[in-house]
Formats: C-alpha cells, structure tokens, sequence
C-alpha cells in the first residue's frame, strides 16, 4: 500500500530535553460524534490532541490501537485527562454511525469525557483523511485498508509529530503528550 503523507512523518527522536518538532497548522475538520455532536478541531483548543483513524469493524490492526490508546488514557489518569482529547476518526462512515461508534468506545473502555470517535459523509472523512495523510480504500469483505498514523497536535493547534503504524512505543508516544503539555505551561 503506498503512504499518502502531506508532510514528513516525524517519528519522536529527539532528546527529552528538546522540543517536538513543529510541522505545520493541524487540518480542521467538522465531523459529527458518538454522540450526535458536531466536533471540530477548533473545539480542543487548549489541549494536546491524539488523532487516530480507525474502523469499528476491523478485526486486525484497529482494536490494537484502539486498546493502546485507552492504555495511555488511562494511564495519564484523572491529573492529565482534562488536558488532553484523543480523537478517532472512522475510515469507514457508511457503517460506523454515532452508535456503532459509542458502543465500539465502551468496548475498549474508552473514557468518552476525554475521547471523541467521529464520523461522517464519505466525502468529508475522506478529505479529513487526505489532509491527514491517510490512505483508505475497501477491500473484499468489507474490509478497510488504510494508513495508520497518530498525530499529536499541541494546545495551540500546530500539528507536532505523527506516528506511522501502531507498534510505536506507549511510554514515548505518553511523554510526548506530558511534553506538549509542559510547553503550554
């Protein structure tokens, strides 16, 4: 599968003691939440940002990151949550609707407080998508093929690292988002 990345992908590996590269504005987007809501970026100004995206029917790659995620969550706890948003966005939005949606969140146990999983006309996820770098095309079965990449954005809303794939290390991915907030200080 080829990787459609507006921008150079930077993978953190930099000393603890710099600062996360800055990439550029992060792409708004409009999209519609597990609760019926209408979501923008806009909307998390003030916090760091982890964006994924994910399909509720993926069997595969999808739950791993998924569980990652929610692991770092609530691995921040209560001190860090309202400070930062995670954001999973569906490649998939003829079959994920704002339900299908929720009870995927309550699967993994996902603290919606400080997560939002969004959806959306097709043309619209796949133009959020584009901005964001992701490939996503259907395959047999129903299946997504797409990009795994998780972007961290800062409280101001500059786009600041992305992360290709989901084995990437939980602890870096953490002090990454403890250092977005450092800077906000």
């Amino acid at each position: 599968m080829a990787l459609l990345v507006p921008w150079p992908a930077y993978a953190h590996d930099a000393p603890h003691d710099q600062r996360l590269p800055m990439i550029g504005p992060a792409p708004d987007f409009n999209l519609i939440s597990q609760d019926g809501a209408r979501v923008s970026l806009r909307d998390f100004r003030g916090r760091v940002v982890a964006v994924t995206f994910i399909y509720a029917s993926c069997t595969d790659i999808c739950p791993m990151l998924t569980a990652n995620m929610a692991h770092v969550q609530d691995k921040l706890g209560s001190a860090f949550g309202p400070k930062v948003a995670f954001v999973s966005i569906t490649v998939d939005p003829e079959h994920d609707t704002p339900e299908v949606l929720k009870q995927y969140a309550q699967d993994f146990g996902a603290d919606l407080d400080g997560w939002a999983f969004l959806t959306g006309d097709p043309t619209s996820i796949r133009e959020v998508g584009r901005k964001y770098g992701i490939f996503a095309r259907k395959v047999a079965k129903g299946d997504v093929d797409h990009t795994f990449l998780t972007s961290l954005i800062d409280p101001t809303g500059t786009l600041r690292v992305q992360y290709l794939g989901v084995r990437f290390d939980l602890e870096e991915f953490r002090g990454d988002l403890l250092s977005l907030l450092g800077e906000s200080k």
